[in-house]
């Protein structure tokens, strides 16, 4: 005898061949999964030359002609600051005296005019070590980068212990295998053989990170309490140091480091963020304009926290 259902023919047999399926296997057949959703593609930056990387795993997160030899600018200081600090048991509080070869550097000998950025040092006056760390790395001092140049160079004249130091930077590079870097001056000012690739600036800010002292200065935003002590005793009052890097006001985790322009350079910006425990390092190099440097960071940025490793 046959039972009406009230359910079609067709619609019994589709029935039956699932009762079938799930009696054989004991699953049910899951319904058709949707499509994971497609990764992010690599963002298109101004810059003529880019570069990120993980910093703990070094993997390449971004690159844009990442080995390509551009001018630097003032991104160079942060290989002065890590000769500075490499020197064994340097002495951050060592008291360095303010001549007049710093403060005269960074003024037009002809127009009397300010020619490269300052930190305003005073004449005769003395500075510790760490503050002209802060005064090399916040509002960018070439006056700061002579004094520790100078400093830490070798020699009998400050000529020779400049040229020292300069070379006490490029091996340094050649230490690090940055094979596409080479320095000419101590705080980018070129003489025409200053340059270095976007990849081996985000390995020598990574390394550099690495060390305290420099971590904790290319992360300040303001520097208001450094010391310029007078000859006769007590201190100058100085105008606060303001960091070049607004990365650190306008992008959530992000740690430094250091900015750089000049006619051949153009716009620079080394950088990194921490965000999830993850730090990412990169750089730009000869952007269009400060406003574009900056987007072009957040872009890599926000990029590289999208990939894995």
């Amino acid at each position: 005898m046959t039972i009406d259902t009230g359910v079609p023919m067709h619609r019994r047999a589709a029935i039956a061949a699932t009762a079938a399926a799930v009696l054989s296997t004991g699953v049910l057949a899951a319904a058709p999964a949707h499509a994971a959703p497609s990764a992010p593609s690599a963002p298109s930056v101004s810059a003529q030359g880019a570069y990120a990387m993980n910093a703990a795993t070094g993997k390449a997160l971004f690159g844009k002609a990442a080995d390509t030899e551009l001018r630097t600018g003032s991104t160079t200081k942060i290989m002065t600051a890590l000769v500075v600090l490499s020197q064994r048991n340097v002495d951050l509080n060592r008291k360095v005296k303010i001549k007049k070869e710093y403060t005269d550097y960074v003024i037009d000998p002809v127009t009397h005019t300010q020619r490269y950025s300052s930190a305003n040092l005073i004449l005769g006056d003395s500075m510790n070590v760490r503050d002209l760390l802060y005064g090399l790395l916040l509002p960018s001092g070439c006056d700061a980068a002579y004094a520790l140049a100078d400093t830490y160079g070798s020699g009998s004249t400050t000529a020779k212990r400049t040229k020292s130091f300069i070379a006490k930077m490029n091996a340094k590079a050649r230490e690090l295998g940055l094979t596409h870097t080479h320095f000419d001056s101590f705080d980018g000012v070129s003489n025409g053989k200053n340059h270095a690739s976007p990849r081996d600036l985000a390995k020598l800010a990574g390394v550099a990170l690495k060390n305290k002292t420099f971590k904790t200065v290319v992360g300040t935003k303001v520097k208001d309490d450094m010391k310029s002590y007078r000859p006769g005793g007590g201190t100058h009052a100085m105008s606060p140091w303001k960091n070049t890097n607004t990365l650190l006001n306008t992008y959530r985790g992000a740690i430094g480091v250091k900015t750089g322009s000049g006619p051949e350079a153009k716009f620079c910006l080394v950088f990194a963020a921490t965000r999830n425990g993850k730090t990412v390092v990169g750089t730009v190099l000869a952007d269009t304009s400060v406003d574009e440097r900056l987007k072009d960071a957040k872009k890599i940025l926000d990029y590289g926290f999208t990939q894995s490793g």
